[in-house]
């Protein structure tokens, strides 16, 4: 759709307006470098604004994690997780965030229990609540340079300290060479649990690992996913079996070979064209300094994204989430309504 200058000129308001879900964000990923610089003075360090700010610099995968590594080191105690969480949602509510689906990697912080963890987490998201009204739910991950062996302990120790709000497990870290298929076990016993289930695949991995992300694991929703597109009957597949993919912007322009948002062939524009449901994340908005708002502006100035079409991807979040079942009824009749509005009033 051409759009026309009134619209363009006018795409920010409509998209701070856009009700939206957050389905792919690490905790960790998320602390800022005021955040970052503050859970250091707790513990009684200091780190200068010129190495705070090189911590934030990397170039690929393995340099992204080795940041997020030092982030996960100045997170020690429960206090330090509720701060973190409810600055995220602070910031997630200002991007316009009303649901958040949160990660967060219960091996990444030695010393540290996890039922502190998570009790400093449950903290953090009643504040958010309270105070910005989004609703959380969470997501423990298991990080695949673990094993599985080591999952199905991760795994034992999730249910054992389940909350309301955990809705399901997550698995990511290096892709290679750490394929899917090894967790199958670890990903039954998570279904049969009746967690929800999604995975890290197709960010540097291969299209293999998507298929076996679906096919072995039993996901319903892959995270990032963009080395689909090698594989054009997978992607047909995964379109006809209403497959969701929480897809990045600015993560590809840092962890994958598709660096160029504006790029005829850019993976997430070729997931869109072929009809795959694609839903807008942040992924680590502290460490790649972004936010939820400007994650949908990149895709709608880079590739031509219409009011309506950025419209469906935020529809399709929420249809992608754990939501209750009924909640999720009665708020997909809502923002459908509201969405509607939004695009009338856009010009579109």
């Amino acid at each position: 759709m051409e759009r026309k200058g009134a619209v363009l000129t006018g795409l920010p308001a409509f998209i701070a307006a856009l009700p939206k879900v957050e389905l792919h964000l690490h905790l960790e990923g998320a602390v800022d470098a005021a955040t970052f610089a503050r859970l250091l003075a707790r513990h009684g360090e200091r780190a200068s604004e010129d190495a705070v700010a090189a911590l934030f610099d990397f170039s690929d995968l393995g340099e992204f994690l080795a940041a997020y590594g030092r982030v996960c080191g100045a997170m020690r105690d429960a206090e330090d997780f509720e701060l973190a969480t409810l600055e995220a949602l602070r910031r997630c509510a200002a991007g316009g965030a009303r649901y958040v689906e949160l990660f967060f990697s219960s091996h990444a912080h030695a010393g540290l229990s996890y039922v502190d963890m998570l009790a400093g987490i449950e903290a953090g998201a009643d504040a958010a609540a309270a105070e910005c009204g989004v609703e959380t739910r969470l997501i423990p991950a298991h990080s695949r340079e673990l094993g599985p062996e080591r999952g199905l302990v991760f795994l034992e120790e999730v249910l054992t300290h389940r909350t309301a709000r955990i809705a399901g497990i997550g698995l990511d870290y290096q892709e290679r060479p750490h394929p899917p298929a090894p967790f199958a076990e670890m990903y039954r016993r998570a279904r049969a649990a009746g967690l929800g289930v999604t995975a890290h695949a197709g960010e540097d991995g291969p299209a293999d690992y998507v298929r076996d992300t679906v096919v072995l694991l039993g996901c319903r929703r892959v995270d990032h996913g963009y080395h689909i597109v090698d594989d054009p009957d997978l992607m047909a597949g995964c379109r006809d079996a209403g497959i969701d993919f929480t897809v990045c912007p600015t993560t590809t322009t840092h962890t994958t070979v598709w660096r160029d948002l504006a790029a005829p062939d850019h993976a997430i524009r070729r997931m869109i064209a072929a009809g795959l449901n694609v839903v807008v994340n942040t992924d680590d908005p502290g460490l790649f300094r972004t936010d939820l708002n400007r994650e949908y502006e990149l895709l709608a100035r880079h590739m031509s994204l219409s009011p309506q079409a950025l419209g469906q991807i935020a529809l399709n979040g929420l249809r992608a989430s754990w939501m209750a079942p009924e909640r999720k009824s009665r708020q997909l009749s809502a923002w459908s309504a509201e969405i509607e509005t939004l695009v009338a009033a856009a010009g579109a």
